[in-house]
């Protein structure tokens, strides 16, 4: 999400030598990692940690640490969404089993409402529709119900979690 071939500061203090900020996208991990020398990763390009067969080193030395959403660069925070979406949508069937069997919570409250964007009225068209089939693909929900992008609405949830909502249920990120 952000490439910083300097370093960075940090509370710890300067952290020198070439360093990326990224996501691990099946895992939703935040990530620093140390890139080798003379590495120029690109924001937002895939990066291999491990090289397959036939293939050259990767530009990463190794995953130094887990980091926060708060230790992230102001580049890393507004590329995030971006990151998040594409992990969602590299991953459909994860986050739509969610949508299909995702339960009530108590009579007056489901699980799908704690999706930025849904409320009582969308919440009630998702459940009526996945009554009739389960959604398929992300494609097929905006045709059924007529939502715009329901992966950006994954995404800002996991985006939530990461920044450390207040809310008791964790639905995609680890605690």
């Amino acid at each position: 999400m952000d490439f910083l071939p300097a370093g960075r500061s940090t509370e710890h203090g300067f952290q020198r030598g070439p360093i990326a900020l990224a996501l691990g996208p099946s895992e939703l991990k935040l990530l620093e990692i140390v890139a080798r020398p003379g590495a120029q990763l690109a924001p937002g390009a895939r990066i291999a940690l491990v090289a397959a067969p036939g293939e050259p080193a990767p530009s990463i030395d190794h995953v130094r640490r887990r980091i926060g959403y708060d230790e992230l660069s102001t580049t890393a925070r507004d590329a995030l969404g971006d990151a998040l979406a594409a992990a969602v949508l590299e991953e459909p069937a994860r986050y739509l089993k969610f949508v299909n069997e995702s339960p009530s919570v108590s009579r007056k409250f489901h699980l799908l409402e704690l999706l930025p964007g849904i409320g009582k009225k969308t919440m009630l068209a998702i459940v009526e529709e996945r009554r009739r089939a389960p959604f398929a693909s992300f494609r097929e929900m905006e045709d059924r119900l007529h939502l715009k992008s329901p992966e950006r609405l994954i995404a800002a949830r996991i985006e939530q979690e990461m920044r450390g909502v207040e809310d008791k249920y964790r639905l995609f990120v680890p605690a």
